[in-house]
């Protein structure tokens, strides 16, 4: 996969992200600080201007991305998506491709660092429940555009799984079991990021 494939699918990421923005607010607004929406539309457009114009390496891109991430504020979700992209970053080849096991690496090592980061796990009715199953089906892809349909999927069930949890971290954790019937706004909004990736052109 050459460079600018990689970011038109990141860029396809932040679209649906920032699509989705109205939903997001409105669940985290239920038990939440009513500003999840915001802050991922923040995240997507900064990516967007990080990567829009770059040309070089995948790890330049994914460098980029995460550098533009960084320089937001907007609470929890700036440093855990710089700390998932940075991962990446660290991983990926210092040429103008990537192959299928880099990508694999690619996204196993943005996951490691995304769990030292955020200490959730999947269960937990955070980001973690659309990011580790997505990361574990990408693990399993015979080919790259399986990889990002397959990451989609994963994504998807694991975010529409947390209206089954009780929230154990943020404020929501603080309305207990009333959390349960409400996805999951973090969990939610990687999976319209990896909705978005799993589209190519």
């Amino acid at each position: 996969m050459k460079t600018e494939e990689l970011k038109k699918r990141l860029l396809n990421g932040c679209r649906e992200v920032i699509a989705a923005e109205a939903v997001l607010t409105d669940i985290d607004s239920r038990f939440g600080d009513a500003d999840h929406g915001l802050t991922m539309a923040k995240i997507a457009h900064a990516m967007i201007r990080g990567i829009e114009e770059y040309t070089g390496s995948v790890k330049g891109l994914m460098s980029a991305a995460a550098e533009a991430v960084g320089a937001e504020n907007g609470g929890s979700a700036v440093p855990l998506w710089t700390s998932w992209l940075e991962g990446m970053a660290d991983a990926c080849p210092d040429s103008e491709e990537i192959g299928l096991d880099e990508l694999k690496e690619m996204f196993a090592a943005g996951f490691e660092e995304f769990e030292f980061m955020s200490g959730a796990a999947v269960g937990d009715k955070t980001i973690m429940d659309a990011l580790a199953p997505a990361t574990e089906a990408a693990q399993a892809a015979g080919d790259e555009d399986v990889l990002f349909t397959n990451a989609a999927e994963a994504a998807a069930h694991g975010a529409e799984s947390t209206k089954n949890f009780t929230a154990r971290y943020g404020r929501a954790k603080s309305y207990g079991e009333k959390t349960i019937g409400t996805p999951d706004a973090g969990a939610l909004s990687m999976s319209c990021f990896f909705r978005g990736m799993a589209d190519r052109n």
